[in-house]
């Protein structure tokens, strides 16, 4: 049974950091690694997309303490223990989809987003990237962690899948369901190259995970 995206999580709240960090491969690797691959200066402005609790922010303020973190979720329990683990840092957390939430122009120095994104499919993507594009300062940079099918038939089949229980369950309406439909990396490039990145870099990688680096 499908369920909305915002209720699927905070329904395993609970239990959400220890699943990210034990069930899933590399994770106590990739999340200190994607924090490590953003700008390391005093009072960064940063904006994170699906931050959930903030995983990978745990480890960015270590390095930046005084950054500035604009984070987005649907989720309004992950939000409220993201603001209670960081009641000192300067967080700005914004209840909504973050492809409905303006970003503004020239507002960040970078982006990122962890384990989120293999929700949505290349089209849906490429809207989001454009508009993230204009809020990065120039020279601004996104880190995307995330896992991604391993071939364009899985890639087909997950979003095959995806359409016939919406189907199968009479749901109609546009609003986000959790199930994942990864593109395969060359495809993720391809919707950031799409989206008017100059350049895009595949930083490391660990089994279905890897880090992306999109330069505005």
């Amino acid at each position: 049974m499908l369920e909305k995206m915002g209720e699927f999580f905070d329904a395993r709240l609970s239990g959400y950091e220890e699943h990210q960090l034990t069930c899933i491969d590399s994770a106590k690797e990739f999340y200190p690694y994607t924090a490590s691959c953003l700008p390391q200066i005093a009072g960064t402005r940063l904006l994170d997309l699906g931050c959930g609790t903030g995983l990978e922010l745990g480890y960015y303020f270590e390095l930046v303490p005084s950054a500035e973190v604009t984070g987005i979720d649907l989720a309004p329990g992950m939000l409220e223990a993201l603001r209670n683990k960081f009641p000192d840092k300067n967080m700005t957390l914004i209840l909504g989809s973050y492809f409905d939430v303006p970003f503004g122009e020239n507002s960040f120095d970078a982006a990122v987003s962890v384990e989120s994104l293999h929700h949505f499919i290349g089209e849906e993507k490429i809207r989001l990237y454009e508009k993230l594009l204009k809020a990065l300062k120039p020279g601004g940079s996104f880190i995307l962690t995330d896992y991604f099918a391993k071939s364009d038939e899985e890639e087909c089949f997950r979003r095959a899948e995806l359409l016939r229980l919406k189907k199968e369950q009479n749901i109609a309406d546009d609003t986000f369901y959790h199930y994942d439909t990864p593109l395969t990396v060359e495809h993720e490039i391809e919707a950031l190259n799409k989206a008017g990145f100059s350049s895009v870099s595949v930083l490391n990688s660990w089994g279905p995970t890897s880090v992306l680096k999109a330069i505005e």
